[in-house]
């Protein structure tokens, strides 16, 4: 077993496809699969099922997968730790972003200073949602995810808080108000968004025993921007989703306001690779009370 086959290995399952890791590592399909071959062979196990072109993960091979997460994990920290200590020059930093309102509103500012301290660090970012952003944190997938608090699972940085708001089409009948009931937004058609807060949109009108008329689900918000802007819904969203040259839409705060508060967050601080660590040292001092 090489950490060059677990390489591989994770690649494929990230993938799920044998030419797609073949084309992103720069070599050919039939070395991928003698790589796994050979992984299977050591291990004694079978990692993937491979049935009509698509490949999963076997029982084994998703426990296997998150012990070779872990072990590339540790590889690239011991990597960075040993180039550390003629100064911070290469490495990787994988951040895990939860849609627009992290990844233009929090975090551009920040990876252009850090860019700017450590030229050859490699940055990565990869953008889900909620729940996402947490589960690869936990596999090790990233090494620094945005998260929503509280998260008790991890050491978390905070660094923004945002709100839910109302958004209305133009004209439309409650634009009149300063700030917006959940009862008074019953009253019209509803476009639950179900790109990371509809779980959270959603407790908001339980916890009130209320129940919103949905008559439209929408996985992006550029959907849920257009279907308002068209006048064929309402809906709540986070207000650093919201792109500022937004049209044809009115935004309204809700009334209670209700908060969020947007964390940076490690696993374990103190295990942290030194590109990690430099980079949660950037966001305290960006951001210190």
């Amino acid at each position: 077993m090489t950490l060059s086959q677990l390489e591989i290995f994770t690649l494929v399952a990230e993938l799920k496809s044998f030419t797609l890791a073949a084309m992103s590592l720069k070599i050919s399909q039939s070395a991928v699969s003698h790589a796994i071959k050979s992984l299977e062979k050591d291990l004694n196990v079978i990692l993937f099922t491979r049935e009509q072109n698509q490949i999963t993960l076997t029982e084994i091979g998703c426990t296997l997968l998150n012990r070779a997460q872990h072990i590339l994990s540790l590889q690239e920290t011991m990597r960075q730790e040993a180039q550390a200590s003629n100064g911070l020059k290469k490495g990787v930093l994988r951040i895990g972003s939860f849609g627009p309102g992290s990844s233009t509103n929090i975090l551009p500012p920040l990876l252009t200073a850090f860019r700017q301290q450590y030229p050859d660090i490699q940055i990565i970012v990869d953008e889900g949602d909620d729940e996402s952003v947490t589960q690869w944190l936990q596999e090790k997938r990233v090494d620094v995810g945005v998260v929503v608090l509280p998260d008790e699972r991890f050491d978390t940085f905070l660094v923004k808080q945002d709100q839910y708001v109302a958004i209305l089409p133009l004209n439309h009948p409650l634009a009149i108000h300063e700030g917006l009931t959940l009862k008074q937004l019953c009253n019209y058609p509803f476009n639950l968004t179900q790109a990371g807060s509809g779980k959270v949109v959603m407790s908001l009108f339980s916890a009130q025993k209320l129940t919103p008329k949905i008559q439209f689900r929408t996985r992006q918000l550029l959907s849920t921007f257009s279907l308002v802007a068209r006048g064929e819904a309402v809906s709540i969203v986070a207000q650093l989703a919201i792109p500022e040259n937004i049209n044809n839409i009115v935004v309204k705060p809700l009334i209670p306001r209700v908060t969020r508060d947007i964390a940076f967050a490690v696993n374990n601080l103190s295990d942290a690779s030194p590109a990690t660590k430099a980079f949660i040292k950037l966001v305290k001092s960006c951001h210190r009370d």
